[in-house]
């Protein structure tokens, strides 16, 4: 038998175990699971600590503020307070939730027999498959070396639309299936019901009886196989257990703002983690990947349903993985973040614009969440959760109000004439009052809660082995200062750019479902120069206006001034690769990671090489009708049609059907098919049987 012919009778996807997972009525109570895990004393302790001191600083920082207004404070001297107050807070909550982190439980993993099948699960939509692919072979071959190839399987849930992306993926697929020392699963969803958590959701429905546990990964993560044994030995010694989520290292970064976020990752990360391991006990979150599911748990509790209305508050819900964790605490599952597993992996944004795409979508996703924080049965923390994701774009438009308050309240001083005697009768003057030093305490205070968990986290990885790996003490400072100060350029930008998303989402603009940006380049200077006219515009007038009026305050405000007005400049030039290399020259910037990189990334690297040999190019189609050996293969790798066929699509494929009868040649046929037909065409093994018969 040849090689073709063989792969096109190997089955693409196992044999169906369906596993019910009705949709949750958030109306109501959820049906009893397991018996709740109780939270010990260091959790409630961590949660004081978090949370009362929040409070207390929040509390302190509006006495202060009060007290430098004094008596009968003006209305905006009032908007001015109610402004500070939730920003003092949100930087106090910074730090106080590090500092919870002390009280972070020691976790171990136990030991013992462990049968629990596990499914490594990746869902891609429009992705270099080469790259995600070489992932999991080099994590199929991990996971082999740890002695799980009797237990774990690998699939791709894919959702991609285009269909020569979705020949690329099968081509690859069969290759990647011959180097895989696992069973390498590939299933394509004729339509993008619910996007990824009804990618993930249709998985279990259909398969999900056939494991215990589910490793849900990104299209550019992975674990390495050491830390995916560990996480299943935990879980399987926890009944009680429903999610445990790792803390991702970024990895791969080139470009300068890859590697700042994958530098503050890496020294400031674990720290964070610390924190919020510590105040959320088995409450935790979930972030969508880089975490481990028990599959029974999750298919009792995470049927989300969609939203009444429209987008972008109705609809799907986009940032489902919080509501994922919530669903599994409120039936009675423990959901934890295990801070010490140092095995997990994945991809940074590699430019500031592609943040910014990415952050549109969180934004709404998170939004989202406000209709849902009376959710019948939800614990405390979990509307926690829900509550920080919001305020985490909300501050941005509370930041930029509370500076254009600070800088109407100046201009109100220096434009208005004071009046000392408003009444006729009055003996003695009233004199404007205003405690400058308070003020300026109060922005040294904020400061400090701002900057000082970073330079514990420095400070702290001083004293150990992670600062000899990242270049030595030195460097690792010099590398805290660069990121502080490119961070603060930025700063402004960002918060303009929420600002406006959030005000795009409030309008009723949807954000749609676009490919993530992976591998970018530099931006050209009109792409940077239109996204950014308007910060240039606004830090300008500014640096205008507060140099006529109030020189002084031009001191404290330019940060954001610089940042404004050298955003087209900071934008292009952090996306750069070339300044990515000269940073690492240097020195600065550079993790552990990238001075010795895990075994499971270099294997990858080199398995992607070979396998981008395999993709076609754009004219994939076009290889698939002249080569009859690459047909055979993408046909194996296409699972059975459906008996019940989607309307949409079933009538794309009698339309191609019809196109390709009446085509004189296979590249006439690709002319006459739109996007829908084609993905018609490249879906159905006996389509592509008649219009590979055309003549090329």
């Amino acid at each position: 038998m040849n090689v073709a012919t063989d792969m096109s009778e190997r089955p693409i996807v196992p044999p169906r175990a369906p596993v019910t997972m009705p949709v949750q009525d958030f109306r109501s109570r959820p049906v009893a699971g397991p018996a709740r895990a109780h939270d010990s004393w260091r959790v409630w302790a961590a949660r004081l600590i978090a949370f009362g001191g929040t409070a207390v600083i929040a509390v302190l920082g509006c006495l202060q503020m009060l007290a430098a207004f004094r008596a009968d404070p003006t209305p905006m001297q009032i908007a001015l307070l109610i402004l500070f107050v939730p920003t003092f807070a949100w930087v106090g909550f910074s730090f106080c939730g590090t500092f919870a982190g002390f009280l972070a439980p020691r976790l171990k993993t136990p030991e013992g027999q462990n049968d629990a099948r596990v499914a490594v699960v990746m869902p891609i939509y429009h992705e270099d498959v080469a790259v995600s692919t070489g992932l999991l072979v080099a994590l199929a071959r991990e996971l082999a070396d740890e002695g799980m190839a009797d237990r774990a399987e690998i699939f791709v849930l894919s959702d991609t639309r285009d269909p020569s992306i979705a020949v690329n993926e099968t081509l690859v697929i069969d290759e990647a299936r011959r180097l895989s020392p696992l069973p390498l699963w590939y299933r394509r969803r004729l339509t993008n019901e619910d996007r990824k958590s009804g990618n993930v959701a249709e998985f279990v429905r259909k398969w999900g009886g056939r494991y215990d546990q589910m490793v849900v990964l990104d299209a550019d993560s992975v674990m390495s196989g050491a830390t995916i044994r560990e996480l299943s030995a935990r879980m399987n010694a926890d009944p009680r257990m429903g999610l445990i989520q790792t803390m991702p290292m970024l990895v791969g970064g080139e470009t300068i703002f890859a590697r700042l976020m994958q530098f503050a990752g890496r020294v400031y990360g674990p720290m964070i983690a610390r924190g919020v391991a510590a105040w959320s006990g088995n409450t935790g979150n979930y972030w969508g990947h880089n975490a481990i599911i028990r599959v029974t748990a999750f298919a009792e509790a995470c049927g989300l349903p969609r939203l009444p209305g429209k987008p972008p508050f109705g609809g799907t819900i986009l940032s489902h993985d919080f509501v994922e964790a919530a669903a599994l605490c409120r039936a009675g599952w423990s959901v934890r973040l295990d801070h010490d597993l140092r095995g997990s992996f994945e991809g940074c944004p590699p430019t500031l614009l592609d943040m910014a795409a990415r952050e549109r979508r969180w934004a709404q996703g998170n939004l989202q969440h406000s209709r849902l924080l009376g959710v019948k049965g939800l614990r405390g923390i979990s509307r926690a959760h829900f509550l920080i994701g919001i305020l985490g774009f909300l501050m941005s438009p509370i930041w930029l109000a509370l500076i254009l308050v600070g800088l109407v309240l100046s201009a109100t001083v220096l434009l208005s004439t004071p009046e000392y005697f408003p009444t006729a009768y009055q003996l003695f003057p009233d004199w404007p009052v205003f405690d400058s030093r308070r003020m300026l305490w109060l922005f040294a205070a904020a400061m400090a809660l701002l900057l000082l968990p970073k330079f514990i986290a420095t400070f702290r990885a001083w004293a150990r082995p992670l600062a000899v790996a990242s270049g030595g003490r030195v460097r690792i400072f010099a590398s805290a200062i660069f990121e502080t100060v490119l961070s603060a350029l930025i700063a402004p930008v960002q918060m303009l750019v929420q600002t406006r998303q959030i005000f795009e989402i409030l309008r009723g603009r949807d954000s749609g479902w676009n490919a993530q940006v992976r591998a970018g380049s530099m931006p050209g200077w009109g792409i940077v120069l239109r996204y950014h006219w308007w910060h240039v515009l606004l830090g300008v007038g500014t640096l205008i206006v507060l140099s006529i009026f109030s020189p002084a305050q031009l001191i404290w405000l330019s940060p954001i001034v610089a940042g404004l007005i050298l955003s087209p400049l900071t934008s292009r030039l952090s996306a750069s690769p070339v300044f990515g290399r000269w940073a690492r020259m240097r020195g600065l910037l550079v993790t552990p990671e990238e001075r010795d990189p895990p075994r499971i990334l270099t294997e990858a690297a080199a398995i992607t090489r070979s396998l981008s040999r395999i993709a076609c190019a754009g004219d994939g189609l076009q290889r698939l009708g002249r080569d009859p050996e690459l047909l055979a293969r993408h046909k194996a790798g296409l699972a059975p049609l459906p008996e019940d066929l989607p309307t949409n699509w079933h009538l794309a494929r009698i339309t191609a059907e019809a196109k390709i009868a009446n085509a004189d040649s296979q590249s006439q046929a690709l002319s006459w098919l739109d996007r829908a037909e084609t993905d018609a065409l490249v879906s159905d093994p006996a389509l592509l049987s008649r219009w590979s018969e055309l003549p090329a």
